[in-house]
């Protein structure tokens, strides 16, 4: 038994977290730098407003409705998620973490009744937490998808909980499904299903497995014994390792000077390092990348991107930072502005099972790994940023808009809410 638990309109429900004022008022979160919609809450999705919609097409029609309307707020989506992982890991036997705001769980072989048993999943995450979820629950990882879909369309605001095995009818839901709308299958895949006649999840599970692995591969012929209750998707209870590191940002406004580009990358750099450590991965190369607006209609564009050979592969920020700077300086044209810039690490290897060299300086080694570790236990006790290199300091204007940002608040002393009591 699977079940697939997913967070409802989750950013939208983070916000109302802490202002409880929201209940029932409809939230849309927007992109970085406060330009399109990227999430809605069930009040603005019966609005209409529409999910990628660009913010100043549709300010106007926000405020007649009375939408609220945040940035996006990853330091608290993300804390919120992680404790959500935390207490769905206490219910089952395994979980593997799908997403910021869904995860499988393994319920097969638990005491009690698998029903009551999400329910009791689903009333914990939001008493402790505040969000609510909705839970699928099939045999298969792709059944319960489909599962986890019907709850939310039939359950309550609160959440639901639906057992595929209870389904009174379950081939006429596979023959409703459009092969679009299964897990795993993509817009081309689907168009291709189509041409050989294959229209809807019950005619995908009704193929003849053959048929799918010659035409599609191993992979549509495993969704169709999925959608059979064949389950051949396992939990993946530990992250595959990562093969690339991708910092990128667009700026809140169009960077001219070679300082503000170089305060943008060595930022970007320098995070791309920490994400490196906290992985035990080593970068043999650093790649950099900027470029003008696709859109722009006036104006000199440019676009370009350099690779850089790391030897020998490293962890350290300061390397980083530096041949990261260094191709910036070598790309960087004057009299362009500038969108968006990017750090991109590729070819990751483990640092513990790093390629040795020749010429090895072991004592150099040694310091940066002291250096590193001194400045993460910093930044993680004292707040992200705390110690920056000075390339860094050189501007701010590449930093994103936010001019609708809610507190951080599980994670910033600063912005813990605070309750008055009038003694009698």
């Amino acid at each position: 038994m699977v079940a697939l638990v997913d967070c409802n309109n989750f950013y939208a429900s983070c916000e109302r977290v802490f202002q409880p004022r929201l209940e029932g008022r409809p939230i849309v979160v927007l992109s970085n730098n406060d330009g399109c919609v990227i999430a809605r809450s069930a009040e603005a999705k019966a609005l209409d407003i529409p999910m990628g919609a660009p913010l100043f097409k549709i300010n106007d029609r926000l405020q007649r409705e009375r939408v609220a309307v945040f940035s996006s707020n990853y330091a608290l989506y993300g804390d919120l998620s992680r404790r959500i992982m935390q207490i769905l890991a206490t219910f089952a036997s395994a979980i593997e973490v799908y997403s910021i705001d869904e995860s499988f769980l393994d319920l097969t072989g638990l005491p009690g009744n698998p029903t009551e048993r999400a329910r009791e999943i689903a009333q914990t995450v939001r008493r402790w937490t505040g969000i609510p979820v909705s839970i699928g629950m099939a045999p298969t990882k792709t059944l319960a998808k489909i599962a986890n879909r019907m709850a939310k369309r039939a359950g309550p605001a609160g959440g639901a909980v639906l057992d595929w095995s209870r389904v009174e009818a379950p081939r006429d839901v596979l023959a409703a499904l459009p092969v679009e709308d299964i897990w795993g299958i993509s817009k081309r895949w689907g168009a291709r299903l189509r041409r050989i006649g294959i229209a809807d999840a019950l005619a995908l599970a009704e193929a003849h497995p053959p048929l799918l692995r010659h035409q599609f591969g191993v992979v549509m012929e495993r969704i169709a014994h999925e959608l059979n209750g064949i389950s051949c998707l396992p939990l993946e209870t530990v992250s595959p390792p990562r093969r690339q590191i991708l910092v990128s940002r667009s700026f809140g406004e169009k960077l001219s000077h070679r300082d503000d580009l170089r305060a943008a990358v060595a930022a970007f750099a320098t995070r791309a390092g920490e994400k490196l450590r906290a992985a035990r991965l080593l970068a043999p190369a650093i790649g950099v990348y900027l470029h003008t607006s696709p859109f722009a209609t006036a104006g000199p564009r440019h676009a370009e991107s350099r690779l850089q050979p790391l030897d020998p592969p490293t962890d350290d920020s300061g390397t980083l930072v530096r041949a990261a700077v260094e191709s910036l300086d070598r790309m960087y044209r004057a009299g362009h502005a500038y969108q968006k810039a990017g750090v991109l690490l590729p070819d990751l290897a483990s640092a513990r099972h790093a390629q040795d060299t020749l010429f090895r300086d072991d004592a150099a080694m040694e310091r940066s790994a002291h250096l590193m570790a001194a400045i993460d236990r910093i930044n993680h006790e004292q707040g992200r940023g705390t110690l920056r290199y000075a390339t860094q300091l050189l501007g701010q204007r590449w930093q994103m808009r936010q001019g609708r940002l809610s507190t951080a608040t599980t994670t910033r002393w600063r912005t813990l809410p605070t309750v008055a009591a009038r003694m009698p």
